[in-house]
């Protein structure tokens, strides 16, 4: 069974991680939660579940802002060419349907199949701002504690920066 949102607080609870959960509506995209983010301080983010042309799959959490230019991130990092990962897959790997993913759904990826990219922009935010697991909440955590919780989850980053224009720049990438 997929963690819940309550298994999330707890083991963020148990890793000394603060967080704060605002409830709202569910939005299934970035641009349906405009109106909520004027309400809500720190960076919002989007989630991108992604698999290449080999099968390897990637979750990348950026600013919601953030341009991304895909094929460059795949040919940066030396992933095969990107598409998004299907329903079936976010479930199996991620627990958690579409207009639902979140850097915290990698509680559910105790195998560590799926690899996690970050837009080196969430850093610059005194907190940043996640679905708990479900999209009719946000949960605040500093960067630092994002990070603390990616690597409680066997997750190291890869860590990229963004231009304008979408394309990408290595800052940090461990094995």
């Amino acid at each position: 069974m997929p963690a819940t949102p309550n298994d999330l607080f707890a083991r963020l609870d148990a890793l000394g991680i603060a967080h704060a959960t605002s409830s709202h509506r569910p939005v299934f995209t970035v641009e349906e939660s405009a109106d909520l983010k004027s309400s809500m301080p720190g960076g919002h983010t989007k989630n991108l579940f992604l698999k290449d042309k080999k099968g390897a799959l990637f979750l990348l959490s950026a600013l919601s802002d953030t341009q991304i230019d895909l094929n460059a991130v795949s040919k940066l990092i030396g992933a095969a060419r990107f598409s998004f990962g299907n329903a079936e897959l976010l479930m199996q790997h991620l627990g958690v349907t579409p207009g639902s993913v979140t850097l915290f759904a990698l509680i559910n990826d105790g195998e560590g199949k799926v690899r996690l990219i970050l837009d080196e922009g969430l850093f610059a935010h005194d907190l940043v701002n996640f679905h708990p697991l479900s999209n009719d909440a946000t949960t605040a955590v500093s960067p630092a504690d994002m990070l603390k919780f990616a690597r409680a989850t066997g997750h190291e980053p890869i860590r990229l920066a963004f231009d304008a224009q979408g394309q990408p720049g290595l800052i940090e990438r461990k094995p």
